[in-house]
Parts: structure tokens; sequence; C-alpha cells
């Protein structure tokens, strides 16, 4: 690519770096305060609910939790798009940053969509479910959140190929990240197996479990490459290196 297209990395791009990690960071942050629950009287299992049932309009913390989710979405969004406006990419890379502006997006629609109810906790809520008496954000908020893991799975997978080409390009993601993406997996194949567990009335198989490692492992992924950008910044003295390679 020729120097015209592909911009030399300066000690002026790296005030970018920095606005994409705290950026990155306030969203993995935002989007791990599900965690209050063990501090609130919320009335659901974490062994056996859905993390979004805490967000569901008809909880005592709704709002709350979708605030949160909605912050999370709006911060990881932003980041990602200005990695994608002012920060060297190509090939992998550019898709890494596609997929978390996608799982960013589709995390701020999954806000706005909750589910009116909690299946796992209220029998009549999966009633309504079954007959299709719920409201068409209850229905559509399954689409958004599977959109939302699969914008972060791209994401994490993609850019963390990327940092493990290179020794010095993200090099706290290139030795952490390939174990936190193993887990993600596992978690991803664990909570789909759960979700089909319950919808076909085998109970739950721990789908409270699985997705609360499957939310965390992506709010410890984003942390950790919010971490890595600002420091491979510093020990290469510039911002493309790190990130330009796909």
């Amino acid at each position: 690519m020729s120097p015209r297209k592909q911009p030399r990395d300066t000690p002026r791009a790296r005030p970018a770096v920095r606005s994409v990690a705290l950026l990155l960071l306030l969203g993995a942050l935002a989007y791990s305060t599900w965690l209050l629950e063990v501090f609130l009287p919320t009335g659901l299992s974490p062994l056996s609910s859905y993390v979004s049932e805490l967000a569901a309009e008809d909880q005592p913390y709704g709002t709350f939790f979708r605030t949160a989710d909605l912050l999370g979405g709006l911060f990881v969004l932003l980041g990602a798009a200005a990695a994608l406006i002012r920060l060297p990419h190509r090939g992998l890379t550019t898709a890494g940053w596609a997929g978390l502006v996608l799982f960013g997006a589709a995390t701020v629609a999954d806000s706005r969509l909750p589910l009116s109810c909690a299946p796992t906790a209220d029998a009549a809520c999966v009633a309504r479910e079954r007959a299709g008496d719920v409201p068409w954000t209850h229905a559509a908020h399954a689409f958004s959140s599977s959109i939302a893991i699969a914008g972060a799975l791209a994401g994490m997978v993609l850019l963390t190929v990327v940092a493990r080409r290179r020794a010095d390009a993200l090099p706290l993601l290139a030795r952490t990240g390939p174990a936190v993406v193993a887990v993600e997996l596992a978690a991803t194949v664990w909570t789909l197996a759960s979700v089909a567990a319950f919808d076909a009335g085998h109970g739950t198989w721990g789908l409270g479990v699985a997705q609360r490692l499957q939310l965390l492992s992506i709010a410890v992924w984003i942390a950790l490459l919010a971490c890595s950008l600002p420091a491979t910044a510093a020990a290469r003295g510039s911002t493309g290196a790190a990130v330009r390679r796909g």
C-alpha cells in the first residue's frame, strides 16, 4: 500500500489511540454492570436466568440495567468506529473493528428492545412466549442479541489473530487473547445448547452460568484490547504499527 493510502505513524496520532482505548474500556465496564446482581435483590437466579432478564420491563432494576447496556454499546460502538476512522487498518484488522462496531450497535438496539418478562422465572411468561402473546420488542430481542454476539465473536477472533501475527502488535492481547477467545467459544456453544434445552422444556442446563461466562469473556477481551493499544503505542512510538497489519 502506498504511503498516500497508508498514513505514517506520528506522535500526533497517539491521542487517537488513547481515545479509542478509553472508550473501549468504558464500554467493557458498562457492559459488565450485570455483575451488580450479586448485591441487588433481583429475584432471578444467576444459575438459570438470562442476563437480559435483569433488564426486562417487569423487573425492579430493569431501567438501570437497560441504561447500562445502552452506555456499554455506545462506548464500544464509538471506540471501534473511531479506530476505523482515525487509526491505520486493512484486511483482518478492518474486519475485526467492523465486528466490534456491529457488536456495539446491536447492543444499543438490544437495550431498546427489552424482554417484557422473565421467562426462566415466570411460567406465565413462557406461556405467553409460546403463544406469541408478547410485544414485538420481546420477540426481536433474541435477534438483536444474536447479532451482538456474532459481532463480538468476529471482532475477538480477527483482532486476536492480528495480534498473534506479530509479537510487537498488541502484546497483551497476543498473550492472553487466545485463551479468552477459547473460553468465549466454549461458553457460546454451552449457551446455545442450554437455550435449545430450555425451549424444548428440558430444563436450563446451567443457562445462567453459561451466558454469564459468555458475556464476561467479551468484556474481559475488550478490556484487554483497550489496555493493549496505548501500551503498544508507547513501546513502538507509534500507533499504526500495532493495528494496521491484517
